[in-house]
């Protein structure tokens, strides 16, 4: 997949008129999460329940590898877009990787780990945003 393909991708979404700010860095990262192969996409609306950010995303990667290209490319378009990494945990070969961008957190986990950890249950109260399909390479839609 190529950067320009990607930076295209992304603008697309940002400049959505439709979605509003912090909900289009949200589907954004989502768009880049299931380009590289993410599973699993949920995007929790914590704007009425939580101080620590308006939506928090949880994926699930395959391996640890994915994991990190997943993350990496989140903070590569993130960056580009001027929006400033305030936390990155986990990127040392972890089951479980966290990174801040104030409105959103994103949570990138292998799914030994997603069902450890169990973040879902945890905030199966917080209303979802809904992810578009063409977001999507295949059938990784939880």
């Amino acid at each position: 997949m190529s950067t320009p393909y990607i930076n295209d991708a992304v603008d697309k979404i940002i400049k959505d008129e439709e979605l509003e700010f912090p909900l289009n860095l949200a589907l954004a990262s989502c768009w880049v999460s299931a380009h590289f192969k993410g599973e699993n996409l949920k995007v929790c609306d914590a704007r009425e329940k939580s101080s620590l950010a308006d939506y928090f995303i949880l994926m699930s990667s395959n391996n640890k590898m994915q994991a990190a290209a997943i993350a990496d490319e989140i903070c590569s378009q993130m960056r580009r877009l001027n929006k400033e990494c305030l936390s990155k945990e986990g990127m040392d070969n972890s089951e479980w990787i966290l990174l801040d961008f104030g409105d959103i957190i994103i949570h990138i986990f292998q799914e030994n780990a997603r069902d450890v950890y169990d973040l879902d249950s945890l905030w199966i109260d917080y209303p979802t945003a809904p992810i578009p399909a063409e977001y999507y390479i295949s059938s990784n839609i939880r």
